[in-house]
C-alpha cells in the first residue's frame, strides 16, 4: 500500500518529459517569477517572431497609439510573414500592433520601429528596455526576428521575464489575447485573427506570440491564468510546441497553488505592520516545509520568507 501511494504521488508531481520539450523551454509563475519547469533556460538562442513581443511593448509604451502612420517605402524591405501594408496607406499605430501581435507582420513591425525613431533608434531602445527588464542574455538587432541578415539572440528564461514584463501593460494585455480584430484603412479592409492556437484550444491562455525560421525552427512564448496563478511558458526550437505548452500548463496548474505564505496580519510583534499579504506557488508536499524569520532593528525591519532553507521573499515592516 505504501509503494502504491509513493507511486502515485510520482506520477501526481513528475512533470512532462524535459527531453520532448525542444531546445530549450520554461514555465514560470508571473508575480514571484519562480520557475516551475526548466530546460537550458539560459542557454542563448535564435528567437524568430518573438521578438515582436519586445516591438509591441515600445510601440504600446510610446504613447502614440492613436497616431495615425504613413506607409512609406520602408515597408518594401518586409518579406515573409506580413499583414500586406502598401505604400501610402494610413493606419492608427495601434492596428499596427494588433496586425504585428495577431498576425505576426514583419512589415508592421518595420513600420512601427521607423515611425518610432527609425530602425536604428528603435533597435537600440529594444536593447535598452532588456537590459532594464533583466534579460541578460539577449540582444535584439531587428524589430522582426527575420534572421537572414542579422539575428536576435535571447533565452527562454529573459524571454519569460519580457512576457512578464508586458504583461503588467493592459493594453498590451488585451492586444496578446484577442482572437480576432478588424481594421479599415484608406486602402482596405483587415480582419485578422490569432496565429496562437492556444487561444482557441486552451481555455485558460490568456496571450502569447508564435515564431518560425528556418534557422530558429518554432519558437513559442505564450501565458495562461487559473485559480488566482498566472503562469508564463516559453519554448525555444520545439516542434510540438502548442501541445507541450498546453502539458507545461496542466502541470503547472495540476501541481502548484499559490498559497499565501505570510500574512499581514498574523505579525507576532505588534509593534509593527506589513502593507501586504504575500503569495507563492507550492506544491501540497511544500506547504509545510515554510518559515518565517523576523529580522527588527535600527537599520532594517523584515519578515525573512523561506522554503526549507532558501530565502524566497522579504517583506518590509513598519513601525506602528
Amino acid at each position: 500500500m505504501k509503494k502504491m501511494l509513493i507511486f502515485v504521488f510520482l506520477l501526481l508531481i513528475t512533470p512532462i518529459r524535459i527531453n520532448a520539450l525542444g531546445d530549450a523551454a520554461i514555465l514560470m509563475e508571473e508575480d514571484t517569477k519562480r520557475v516551475l519547469v526548466s530546460k537550458n533556460i539560459h542557454k542563448k538562442k535564435l528567437i524568430a517572431s518573438t521578438t515582436k513581443i519586445m516591438t509591441a511593448v515600445l510601440a504600446v509604451e510610446s504613447g502614440k497609439l492613436n497616431d495615425i502612420v504613413i506607409v512609406n517605402d520602408k515597408v518594401l524591405e518586409s518579406y515573409g510573414s506580413n499583414i500586406y501594408l502598401k505604400q501610402g496607406e494610413k493606419m492608427k499605430l495601434i492596428d499596427m500592433v494588433y496586425g504585428l501581435m495577431m498576425q505576426s507582420g514583419n512589415d508592421a513591425a518595420l513600420m512601427i520601429a521607423d515611425y518610432l525613431g527609425g530602425e536604428e533608434e528603435f533597435v537600440n531602445k529594444m536593447n535598452e528596455k532588456a537590459y532594464q527588464i533583466g534579460m541578460k542574455n539577449t540582444i535584439f538587432t531587428n524589430p522582426h526576428g527575420l534572421d537572414e541578415k542579422n539575428e536576435n539572440y535571447s533565452t527562454a528564461y529573459d524571454m519569460a521575464l519580457l512576457m512578464r514584463y508586458a504583461l503588467s501593460n493592459k493594453t498590451f494585455k488585451k492586444i496578446t489575447g484577442c482572437k480576432s480584430h478588424k481594421v479599415t484603412t484608406n486602402d482596405k479592409t483587415y480582419s485578422w485573427s490569432n496565429k496562437n492556437k492556444l487561444l482557441y484550444t486552451y481555455k485558460y491562455t490568456t496571450g502569447g506570440k508564435t515564431g518560425f525560421t528556418k534557422k530558429a525552427r518554432r519558437t513559442l512564448v505564450t501565458s495562461a491564468s487559473k485559480d488566482n496563478m498566472d503562469l508564463i511558458a516559453v519554448t525555444l526550437n520545439d516542434g510540438n510546441d502548442f501541445n507541450n505548452h498546453k502539458k507545461l500548463y496542466e502541470y503547472g496548474f495540476n501541481n502548484y497553488k499559490m498559497v499565501k505564505v505570510f500574512d499581514k496580519d498574523s505579525i507576532a510583534n505588534k509593534k509593527y505592520y506589513a502593507e501586504d499579504d504575500y503569495f507563492y506557488p507550492l506544491t501540497k508536499n511544500e506547504e509545510k516545509l515554510i518559515n518565517i524569520k523576523y529580522k527588527i532593528n535600527k537599520r532594517s525591519c523584515y519578515a525573512y520568507i523561506y522554503l526549507n532553507s532558501k530565502l524566497i521573499h522579504k517583506e518590509p515592516l513598519y513601525k506602528k
